[in-house]
């Protein structure tokens, strides 16, 4: 049948208010200068977005488009703050500066399509131990793939022992869970080859007995961080695998005081989220949380509406929450505030029932979350 004009005009108004009410794709071009390597390297960039492999170092290649030059083309449908580096395939081949030590993230503000230009000259070598310094400090006891499950994989543990405690074996120590168990002790071992020090700062604290000696059991992530670290059916199944398979198994393996009383959970970023999560679902498993600048609300990932939606009584937990001031830091602000004003509606009561603080001039990164850990163990395991 002949089309009019009349229908040919609905049809072409039809289209255009799809397109319309159709998300706005923002193209970023990412074009790296990096002379030096070999024309057969295999270059990767790994950010903080999906489209880039949620800092999963070798799962984003880059083409190679001339000499010395890689570029890699991904799609967003909303404006968001990139923070991104480059790799060979793995954290101990990353981008570095000339002494060798990792490069900071490279951070790009996206809010209509646009190319970026970066230059790399210098990578790790791959032998990391070679490259960072700092090394542990206390005792480390690290377990392979600890238990299993249907939705997400095993992982390995990363457990800190206090000061003396070979020696006084009738002691028991409460005990701070910890996500991102790569991140905490050892920069040979960091994503980013910068490590919070966290055995560096518990050892000093309980021997000037600033606080009470406590075991830390740091539990390794997986390239399935974001989706297990956030509401959602995988990040369900983390909340289980760490309530009734990793607490189970570390009370079983060292002297803890097992009780919600004395057991405290924490992390950062996403970390922070799933942090938060375990001890709003599970407060008679943890008793308090360090959430370090926690993803409450941003993109798709939104706990503020679980929290909202409550309506039993206020729950026994303490909340340590933090974040500081500078590019996604920003970004997390509205997400917190909205979390806090949420807390204080359902009648928990700031320095009591939960701690804010805010560094202004700290950016999202490990050593940031290193520098704020001593005030949040001192709130969270303060000496008796």
């Amino acid at each position: 049948m002949k089309k009019t004009f009349p229908t040919l005009l609905l049809l072409w108004l039809c289209s255009l208010s799809a397109l319309a009410q159709a998300p706005s794709e923002k193209v970023v071009g990412f074009l790296l200068h990096a002379p030096g390597l070999p024309d057969t390297a295999q270059v990767y960039i790994t950010g903080n977005a999906p489209e880039l492999g949620n800092w999963s170092p070798g799962k984003i290649q880059m083409e190679r488009t001339g000499p010395d030059t890689w570029q890699k083309e991904i799609v967003l449908l909303e404006p968001m703050l990139l923070e991104y580096k480059y790799t060979l395939g793995s954290w101990e081949q990353e981008a570095a500066d000339s002494t060798g030590n990792p490069l900071r993230n490279f951070t790009v503000k996206v809010e209509s399509s646009l190319q970026v230009k970066n230059k790399v000259t210098n990578w790790r070598s791959g032998d990391s131990k070679e490259l960072v310094k700092g090394g542990v400090t206390g005792e480390l006891v690290y377990h392979e793939k600890v238990g299993k499950s249907t939705l997400i994989p095993p992982r390995d543990l990363v457990v800190w022992l206090p000061p003396n405690y070979e020696k006084d074996k009738k002691k028991h120590y409460p005990v701070l869970y910890l996500h991102d168990g790569q991140n905490l002790f050892d920069p040979n071992t960091s994503s980013f080859g910068v490590d919070w020090r966290v055995d560096e700062t518990a050892d000093s604290l309980i021997r000037q007995k600033a606080i009470e000696p406590i075991i830390i059991v740091g539990i390794n992530n997986t390239p399935d961080r974001m989706q297990e670290y956030t509401p959602g059916e995988k990040g369900s199944a983390y909340v289980d695998y760490v309530v009734n398979t990793v607490k189970p198994f570390i009370d079983s393996t060292y002297r803890t005081r097992p009780g919600a009383k004395y057991t405290a959970t924490g992390g950062s970023s996403a970390g922070g989220t799933i942090a938060f999560m375990l001890a709003w679902e599970h407060p008679e498993v943890f008793s308090k949380a360090i959430c370090m600048s926690p993803a409450f609300k941003i993109q798709h990932i939104d706990y503020v509406d679980d929290v909202q939606a409550y309506k039993g009584k206020k729950k026994p937990v303490y909340f340590y929450i933090d974040n500081g001031g500078v590019e996604l830091e920003e970004q997390l602000q509205p997400g917190i505030d909205e979390m806090l004003q949420t807390l204080k509606q359902k009648g928990y009561r700031e320095g009591k029932d939960y701690t804010w603080v805010k560094d202004e001039k700290a950016k999202h990164f490990e050593s940031a979350w290193g520098k704020r850990m001593p005030q949040a163990l001192q709130l969270v395991f303060p000496a008796k």
